[in-house]
């Protein structure tokens, strides 16, 4: 029986990026006999452009069916004067909340070869290896009531409200801490719940969860103060646990540690363990169509489905263990690049990988 993937490509570069990925996983698929087949969908802004919204219902039933999805990036500038309420960006949003995907999984993980590309002191971010495990369909990004309104003044108010049940609280939680287990069994848990009462009630949940995982030490750590400690000594974590927007913003501070942003995938999942999987990323229309975006963090992200939804860890690992190789032979995409190291291309980078894994 087949493994059924929807392959997302979206906006700007991710055409070019997905496409490096899926001659990846062609490989992988014929050399561990995966029997992977694929379907193509539209998200963001080139969904906007065929059918008015930035995903369709046709495409979302699709995915929900699929066994994985695997996207590219979305957003670009074209879309940027549109409604709110249809931005490109609206079409990740629903597709996270309709397939259930509470569970976003970033590592930021060094790789030896690129300590020299991270803006921080090799010595600070050698043998980096965090995973930041945030949720994701709930907090301010989802809660209502939310809006801009008109007070009695005349002047304008915008209004976000930020809002978790236990239940959320505790699912994801539950994620940290199984993660941790597999890894060095340390959990922060990040929060603000000195001033926000979301968080003051995030922090008891983690307490109460922390004794059914005794093996695993729990730490809380408010977000500000996470964020200082990310550049300051970044390998004091392990799995970082966190709320939407705090999420959001320690992720990307997180990837900027292992050097280009361009390196790091992600996975989103839901309770069944279906995902969906993206380079953490944007959509880059500066150089779309240039062949100079780098593709690893989405072959990367393939490498995740394989091993999280996919069940297919030995395939996962030859990916994985093929990116290093091609960092070992000296060859950079744009984004990595150093004195003395090769230039590649989007499309060469994919290649060096196709070769090390027929090695």
């Amino acid at each position: 029986m087949s493994k059924k993937i929807v392959l997302l490509p979206g906006d700007g570069i991710g055409p070019e990026i997905m496409a490096e990925a899926v001659k990846v996983l062609q490989v992988v698929d014929k050399r561990f006999k995966l029997n992977l087949s694929y379907e193509t969908g539209l998200i963001g802004g080139c969904a906007i452009d065929e059918h008015g919204v930035p995903l369709a219902s046709s495409t979302l039933a699709r995915c929900q069916q699929a066994d994985a999805v695997l996207m590219g990036s979305v957003g670009g500038p074209k879309w940027d004067a549109l409604d709110s309420s249809i931005r490109p960006e609206k079409g990740l949003l629903k597709i996270r909340y309709e397939m259930g995907l509470f569970a976003n999984l970033r590592p930021a993980i060094l790789y030896p070869q690129l300590a020299d590309a991270s803006s921080l002191k090799p010595e600070l971010v050698a043998g980096l290896d965090i995973l930041i495990v945030r949720e994701l369909t709930g907090g301010i990004y989802f809660g209502e009531p939310r809006g801009i309104r008109l007070l009695e003044n005349g002047e304008r108010q915008g209004y976000n409200t930020y809002v978790y049940a236990e239940h959320e609280i505790e699912r994801i939680g539950r994620t940290a801490f199984e993660m941790a287990m597999k890894r060095d069994k340390r959990v922060c848990s990040v929060d603000k719940a000195n001033v926000l009462e979301a968080t003051v009630l995030w922090r008891e949940v983690m307490q109460s969860l922390a004794s059914e995982y005794p093996e695993v030490t729990l730490s809380h750590m408010y977000v500000d103060n996470a964020a200082m400690q990310l550049v300051r000594a970044p390998k004091q974590f392990d799995v970082i646990v966190t709320g939407n927007m705090f999420g959001d913003i320690l992720s990307d501070t997180a990837a900027m540690l292992t050097g280009s942003i361009g390196m790091l995938p992600s996975a989103s999942l839901n309770k069944d363990g279906k995902g969906l999987y993206e380079p953490v990323h944007g959509s880059a229309p500066d150089i779309a169509g240039q062949g100079i975006a780098n593709p690893l963090a989405t072959i990367l992200s393939a490498a995740m489905m394989l091993r999280y939804s996919l069940n297919e860890a030995a395939a996962a690992q030859a990916i994985e263990d093929a990116v290093g190789k091609v960092l070992d032979q000296g060859l950079r995409s744009a984004d990595i690049y150093s004195e003395g190291m090769t230039k590649v291309s989007t499309q060469e980078m994919g290649d060096a990988v196709v070769a090390a894994l027929t090695v």
